[in-house]
């Protein structure tokens, strides 16, 4: 709204044969225009220190979970999470709280499609929980890359490279992609460094990331954490050496920068005590990446 039009809803409010209900009316408006230009230019203060506290000092943000009041989570949801995600029941009462308010946003705002398979809740808690779960540390949790999840029962033939997959990340479609046997094995199987969701959702994350960098601190932490880490890399000749002759980190990690980075977090969120005792200053800086200071970790 222009000066002009500020201005006389002002001379409106001021002048004497206005009707009182009138100059209510416009007293709410201009309350309102006030309130929003005030909430406008804080924010924006507040994101502009909060990114430079990110890049020159710490990668902490100022808070994660600006939450006055939490939603409460279906009895049916939390069951599940008690029964089937571990890390859920690691967590302390408040940030069991976060968790459950986080992942309905996931539930409630991802489509999820069954291929010759029919939806469960157990399937959309735990591909929520596991989006939940990577993205806790963040204020900005939302993974707006994606906004449908499609389940086969198994390992289904791909139309983009023409191969059988277990899953994937489908950029254009919006889409996690996932053979329902394969991501049920990332989590029968704890400790194999094989995790399909956590893989494809940290595809998704990253590029969420790179699209919002330039105004969301979490996206900085995220990217500059890892671009740290690859600087680290790079320059340490034997670092590198004992990464790729280890036999830790399986070889698909050191397709490209993408598959890296997701291979990473798998054994990081696979296997923390090993990965720490192998390689800490790299676990440091993943651990860092994802904020995640949780029981385990």
């Amino acid at each position: 709204m222009g000066d002009s039009k500020i201005q006389q809803l002002i001379d409106t409010l001021q002048n004497p044969e206005t009707p009182i209900m009138f100059r209510v009316v416009v007293s709410i408006i201009l309350v309102g225009i006030i309130s929003l230009a005030i909430f406008v230019v804080f924010r924006g203060i507040f994101n502009f220190f909060e990114m430079a506290f990110v890049e020159y000092f710490k990668k902490q943000q100022f808070f994660t979970n600006p939450y006055i009041r939490t939603k409460t989570l279906k009895e049916e949801y939390k069951s599940i999470l008690k029964n089937e995600f571990d890390f859920y029941n690691s967590l302390k009462p408040l940030k069991q709280k976060h968790f459950e308010h986080r992942i309905q946003y996931f539930i409630k705002h991802w489509e999820f499609i069954g291929k010759d398979i029919e939806i469960t809740n157990t399937m959309r808690v735990k591909v929520a929980a596991t989006a939940t779960k990577l993205t806790l540390g963040f204020r900005d949790y939302k993974i707006k890359a994606v906004d449908k999840v499609v389940i086969y029962p198994k390992k289904y033939f791909s139309n983009i490279n023409k191969q059988d997959h277990k899953g994937e990340f489908n950029m254009s479609y919006k889409a996690l992609v996932f053979s329902w046997e394969d991501f049920e094995k990332g989590y029968a199987i704890s400790n194999d460094n094989l995790n399909l969701g956590v893989h494809e959702c940290i595809h998704a994350m990253h590029i969420t990331f790179l699209k919002s960098r330039r105004k969301s601190t979490s996206a900085a932490i995220f990217l500059d954490s890892f671009y740290e880490l690859t600087e680290f890399i790079e320059t340490n000749v034997l670092i590198k050496k004992k990464l790729i002759s280890s036999g830790y980190f399986r070889d698909y990690a050191f397709e490209n920068q993408f598959e890296f980075v997701s291979v990473l977090v798998e054994n990081f969120i696979e296997t923390p005590l090993e990965f720490r005792a192998q390689f800490p200053n790299i676990y440091s800086k993943v651990k860092e990446m994802l904020n995640f200071n949780f029981a385990g970790y």
